[in-house]
């Protein structure tokens, strides 16, 4: 027999963080916290929200868009998202903006909007309060979620605005853990069962 199906009826993650186990295995989620921004039993879509890039800047983004920015937007700093469709930008942002087109309301407080509209508003300064630029997502398709975290490839956190938008990337990995209650130096990257 398989391993037991966590069952997506009773379950829903939206809005939820996804933290990487020491033993996931693969590099891109190499302690990434992600924000489930859509979760149903077709799959899962999420944002790794503590991962900057070191290449790209909003300025470098903004300037490809031919979109002029404020100071404060062309000093954002841009994420790498996830590994699915890193070409394509999407903003986490809090729930105080709704684009014209469309905002996917993630509730807890978030919105993920992924049209160009956003981006014009923040260069502009019109924006959201708190937004984090992205590159790419993070994509399972069904059960793929449930199983990884079967196998100890992730935890489960609430999500708050302050450790999303307030919190130093390089501290939200630990951040998170320890608002699980759990030492972060405790974690071992082997898995096993009590």
């Amino acid at each position: 027999m398989g391993s037991p199906d966590i069952q997506t009826e009773t379950l829903d993650l939206t809005g939820s963080l996804l933290v990487a186990m020491p033993s996931m295995g693969d590099a891109r989620f190499e302690r990434a916290v992600i924000l489930l921004c859509a979760y149903s039993d077709k799959g899962a879509m999420g944002l790794i929200i503590n991962k900057p890039s070191t290449d790209v800047g909003m300025s470098d983004v903004l300037d490809q868009l031919d979109i002029d920015p404020s100071p404060r937007a062309a000093a954002m700093p841009v994420h790498f998202g996830g590994p699915v469709e890193t070409g394509r930008g999407f903003v986490l942002h809090s729930d105080d903006y709704q684009s014209s087109l469309h905002t996917l309301h993630v509730g807890g407080g978030f919105g993920m909007t992924a049209t160009l509209d956003i981006l014009e508003e923040i260069a502009r300064d019109r924006g959201p309060d708190n937004a984090l630029m992205m590159l790419g997502y993070a994509g399972w398709g069904p059960g793929q979620l449930e199983a990884e975290i079967t196998r100890n490839g992730w935890l489960t956190a609430d999500a708050s605005p302050r450790l999303i938008f307030d919190t130093p990337a390089a501290e939200k990995w630990s951040k998170t853990v320890e608002s699980l209650g759990i030492d972060p130096l405790g974690l071992s990257s082997t898995a096993g069962r009590a």
